[in-house]
């Protein structure tokens, strides 16, 4: 088989498997939780193998804690949580008008040096966007808790997930030591190099980035909830939780809890400052210690590329791909390392060597003539 008859072979194995996944996008989900699972926990298990532990008491006793773990989280903090959302929607009126009647005043005397009506300008704001942004936590409300494939993906996520992360946990060195037997041996070593590369690069993201969302979720829902800000737990874990979008968790936290603290506590600036701080130190405790840490630069992605990775993914797969972006594009970012660097070695960068020539070598050194 010519390289050309290989490459086309390549390209539609890669073709037909793009289109099964468009296809059974909406059953994925399960399937890519219990992948995460077993990919997150792996190295727990390797650590209580090297310690003596069979394979498969290792994967019960781990899955069973983390799923008793999630569990109790779920149960203890999606109900306070659901609830302060509730309750947020509910009294933003009350909160916009507090802020109106409060706040407003004092910019608005800024605003007279300038000769801008800045309180028309909010009012007329709010009034033009208040219908459409209902119309959004509508939509995605519905989208999350309606229709028969978000119920099955709901049912599917409690009873799918933990068999699928189960064995996968179990059979994971078993399934790496298979697929290594069916690699060509030609290319062994060099695809067994790029896997390793992708193997840090996805534990980078996976295992770092969780660690750092949930750490965030915590310092800042507990950080706003102990200031006594309304609805602190909720504003606190989304900002959290979301902060695997670059920025995007930060700002909106920021931005929310700021707002809610001015039409809560003004004109006290102290706690309003204490708001402000919590999110100050959040960012100063994640980009110093935590994402270096953790995360470091092993994803190799630039945060206008995730932000668009997590958009493309969305739109092409729904939840799932937002979910599989990041790291899919992380996986490709190796790829295209790998082949840019093959690219520069070869003759096609260097067009005046021919291919497969041999390096130039220096002229002989010839001795000076006898005088």
């Amino acid at each position: 088989m010519t390289m050309r008859q290989q490459m086309l072979a390549w390209v539609g194995i890669i073709a037909a498997i793009v289109a099964l996944l468009v296809l059974l996008s909406n059953i994925l989900l399960p399937f890519v939780a219990g992948m995460g699972v077993a990919y997150f926990l792996d190295p727990v298990a390797d650590r209580l193998e090297k310690r003596g532990m069979s394979r498969t008491l290792a994967t019960v006793l781990i899955m069973v804690v983390f799923f008793l773990v999630t569990i109790l989280a779920i149960t203890l903090l999606v109900p306070v949580v659901m609830n302060q959302l509730e309750s947020f929607i509910e009294r933003m009126p009350l909160l916009v008008q507090a802020f109106n009647d409060r706040v407003l005043p004092y910019v608005q005397g800024i605003a007279d040096r300038f000769n801008i009506d800045l309180r028309s300008n909010v009012q007329q704001a709010l009034e033009d966007n208040k219908a459409q942004a209902m119309s959004m936590i509508g939509d995605v409300v519905n989208g999350l808790l309606g229709g028969g494939w978000a119920v099955f993906n709901m049912l599917s996520l409690v009873v799918i997930t933990p068999v699928v992360g189960f064995y996968l946990l179990r059979d994971w060195d078993h399934m790496m030591a298979r697929v290594d037997a069916y690699l060509p041996r030609d290319h062994a070593e060099t695809i067994r190099e790029q896997a390793r590369e992708m193997d840090r690069v996805l534990a980078g993201f996976v295992r770092g980035q969780i660690l750092v969302c949930l750490f965030l979720a915590a310092f800042y829902g507990l950080g706003l909830s102990l200031l006594g800000v309304q609805f602190g737990l909720f504003i606190g874990v989304t900002a959290g939780m979301i902060s695997f979008i670059p920025y995007v968790g930060s700002v909106f936290g920021f931005i929310v809890a700021m707002g809610v603290a001015l039409a809560q506590f003004w004109p006290d600036y102290v706690w309003i400052g204490l708001v402000a701080a919590v999110f100050g130190l959040g960012q100063f405790i994640e980009g110093n210690f935590l994402q270096p840490k953790l995360v470091g630069e092993r994803v190799g992605l630039h945060p206008v590329w995730v932000i668009f990775a997590l958009l493309a993914g969305g739109a092409l797969f729904g939840f799932v791909g937002i979910l599989i972006a990041v790291p899919l594009f992380a996986v490709i970012g190796v790829l295209m390392r790998f082949a840019f660097t093959r690219y520069r070695e070869s003759w096609l960068y260097r067009p005046g060597e021919p291919p497969d020539s041999p390096p130039p070598q220096p002229a002989p050194k010839q001795n000076p003539p006898n005088g």
